[in-house]
């Protein structure tokens, strides 16, 4: 029998324009919170702040 996955799927969302740009994954037992990454925002041409979202 396999165990649970550990790692999920979430969509990043830039803070300023609120334009969901990135997946990724993550490891739920490693970062409970929300991931919060500086990535480039191709709407604002910029780098931005991008929080996970549910």
């Amino acid at each position: 029998m396999a165990k649970a996955l550990a790692r999920v799927f979430v969509t990043m969302a830039c803070t300023e324009c609120r334009e969901r740009n990135y997946t990724t994954t993550k490891n739920k037992k490693n970062d409970s919170g929300r991931l919060e990454l500086q990535k480039f925002c191709p709407r604002c041409r910029c780098q931005r702040l991008h929080r996970e979202t549910r």
